[in-house]
């Protein structure tokens, strides 16, 4: 990747993005794919990619699995399908290949292999997030020290694995939350006293802020990502007012109300300056909902990681599930509040944003990029759910109408109302792309 990244920003967000979403598009329409396979209903034709096709092979079931010049997307053509989006037939077939059709499967075949794609996108996030979680384990509630980072000159950290955390500055701590609570009633310096309790005694040893003003994640398609901020960067001012407390950027950042600031950023012993301008954004409030913040999207960082306890995989799936359901509730959430008025259109961004959000990610790090990579599978299964026609939540709304009624709706009914989901979702497109340039 750093190789690609090399080439320019340009040519790496475009490979980062197309890569993203190849991933995502192929274990979707893979999902339709074989839950179609497992129903009875034969698919003609895999592709990832639309347009001409550049290789392809054909199985022994005659799948015809292709890639295809424009990567922007993907289908699977079942026997019968008039298009890629298996809109109805097209095709005549012999009356006993029929149940092999999509259109002539029975209902539950249908309905399973139409939510077998999103479905198979919530898989996969659940399958990343439960990784991560396995591979980086969950903190102790006793608030113990694990890894420890060396700080950059002027900060200290005398802090050692395994140290158990009894106080900070005087303050007396019991669980990892009240020692970001004391933080708030200490002075801000470079460092504070940590009393510890260490091979079974307690000592008094000069450790680090609590909230140190050192960055330890970086939200793709932020001020902070363009402005090309890392993890690891410490910020020692801001429009040279020296900072010393993660809280102090916050409060900058807020003050500045949109207008450009200039960071002093310390990394790998190197100070350097980079100006960046904060973007307002519709954020949950505490008391329900919405409220705008100034923010550059990054998230606090320490010297110090707290000791973990290991993850078991039932665990782990069980947290990643959760994880794909607070993605899935917060969309929905912002999707309401932006119909109802309550947060701006400009929440809603369009492929160029999604693009360069994902070039960002990718030149943060592979792990960056693979989480990224699940959070953009949720939302796009998320999206394919949503009750528009030429969409999978669109069949399904067919499919349930059918299942109350008996019937399927008639065909003038379906060609009208896929024209008009056809409408709806390139008019959100060309909306979002606007708001990518307007926003």
């Amino acid at each position: 990747m750093d190789f690609l990244a090399g080439l320019g920003g340009g040519v790496w967000t475009l490979v980062a993005f197309i890569l993203a979403l190849s991933i995502i598009v192929t274990v979707h329409e893979y999902g339709h794919y074989i839950v179609g396979r497992w129903s009875g209903i034969r698919a003609e034709v895999f592709s990832l990619g639309f347009g001409p096709r550049l290789i392809s092979r054909r199985d022994r079931r005659g799948t015809l699995w292709q890639v295809a010049a424009i990567p922007l997307g993907g289908y699977v053509r079942f026997l019968g399908d008039s298009n890629a989006a298996s809109a109805g037939s097209g095709q005549q077939v012999a009356p006993d290949q029929r149940r092999h059709t999509l259109e002539g499967a029975p209902l539950w075949a249908r309905v399973a292999t139409v939510a077998a794609g999103p479905v198979f996108n919530f898989i996969l996030s659940t399958l990343i997030f439960a990784g991560f979680i396995m591979i980086r384990g969950v903190a102790v509630e006793t608030p113990t020290v694990g890894a420890v980072t060396a700080p950059p000159p002027g900060f200290t950290n005398e802090l050692q694995p395994g140290d158990r955390i009894l106080a900070v500055g005087g303050h007396e701590v019991a669980v990892w939350g009240e020692i970001y609570t004391a933080a708030a009633d200490l002075p801000e310096a470079p460092s504070q006293d940590w009393r510890v309790l260490r091979d079974g005694r307690e000592i008094t040893v000069p450790g680090p802020d609590p909230v140190p003003p050192v960055i330890g994640g970086v939200a793709p398609g932020s001020a902070a990502a363009a402005a090309g901020l890392l993890p690891g960067d410490v910020i020692t001012a801001i429009n040279d007012e020296p900072v010393m407390r993660f809280d102090a950027i916050r409060r900058q950042v807020e003050a500045a109300q949109g207008n450009p600031l200039n960071l002093r950023v310390l990394r790998d012993g190197t100070e350097s300056e980079v100006a960046l301008t904060p973007k307002e954004q519709d954020l949950p409030a505490a008391g329900g909902g919405y409220e705008k913040r100034w923010l550059i999207g990054i998230t606090a960082g320490s010297y110090f990681a707290p000791a973990v306890d290991a993850v078991g995989p039932f665990t782990a799936l069980w947290m990643g599930l959760a994880q794909v359901w607070d993605i899935i509730a917060s969309s929905l959430s912002g999707l309401w509040a932006m119909i109802t008025g309550q947060i701006g259109s400009c929440n809603l961004g369009g492929a160029i944003s999604i693009a360069e959000s994902t070039g960002q990610a990718a030149n943060a790090g592979i792990g960056n990029f693979i989480w990224w990579i699940s959070v953009l599978s949720v939302a796009i299964g998320f999206l394919n759910l949503l009750p528009i026609p030429v969409l999978d939540g669109g069949h399904l709304a067919f499919y349930a109408w059918e299942g109350v009624t008996g019937r399927p709706p008639s065909d003038r009914a379906l060609n009208l109302l896929t024209s008009i989901g056809l409408a709806l979702v390139v008019g959100l497109m060309f909306f979002g792309l606007s708001n990518d340039l307007r926003c």
